[in-house]
This record gives structure tokens, sequence and C-alpha cells, in this order.
């Protein structure tokens, strides 16, 4: 379905990597977070799964394969375009939770009127 989407290979220079496992290789990647040099080897060489990724992240590529995915979902009805994101389980990261913060200085006043002190 998304094989006629990634660049023909123009047959100069060394032969591309089997397309399906460098998709695999960057879903597996993203799916468990781990870093590129530790992707298995039954994806090819990380390098080159690396490589490959960022090329088609440049030229559009993974643009065109997601555009086309989500269209023929919605096409089918296997689409749901609604996103719901909760607030309350966003969470700031372990090194922002102690920076300092700019609240006005020494002479920031609580009054809870008029000449209040």
């Amino acid at each position: 379905m998304i094989g006629p989407l990634f660049p023909a290979w123009k047959g100069n220079g060394r032969p591309v990597a089997d397309r399906r496992r460098v998709v695999e290789g960057t879903a597996w990647k993203f799916r468990t977070g781990a870093p590129w040099r530790d992707l298995p080897e039954k994806f090819g060489n990380w390098n080159t799964v690396f490589k490959n990724f960022d090329r088609w992240a440049k030229d559009g590529t993974w643009a065109r394969v997601l555009e086309h995915v989500q269209s023929r979902a919605n096409a089918a009805g296997e689409l749901d375009w609604v996103a719901s994101i909760d607030s309350t389980i966003v969470r700031v990261h372990q090194h922002g939770a102690n920076l300092a913060r700019t609240t006005g200085g020494p002479a920031e006043l609580h009054e809870t009127g008029p000449g209040a002190r």
C-alpha cells in the first residue's frame, strides 16, 4: 500500500536497503523509544535505517505516507479525528521543576486591599 510512495532507486551507486526492513526498523525505534544504535540486527544496520529515515523526513516522503494512509482510513470510515488532551496528566520534567521563577522580586506585595501591609 505504501511502497510506491517511497523514492525509486535511480540505479547509480550502492543498491538501496530493503525498504520494508527500513520502515519496520523505524517503527520499532519510535514504538520503543530506544536509541538508533539499539536497533535489532534483523532490521539491518542502524545507521542505514537512520539515514533513510532522515532523508525521507527531509524530502517529505513520511508526510506523503501519513497523508495517504489517513485518507484511505478516512474513506473507509476507520479514522476518528477526535483528539483530547487532559492537562492534568502533563508533567514538568524533573529538571524544570526547580528552576528559578521571576515573581517581581522582593518588592512584590500580596495586598488584599488599599493600604494593607
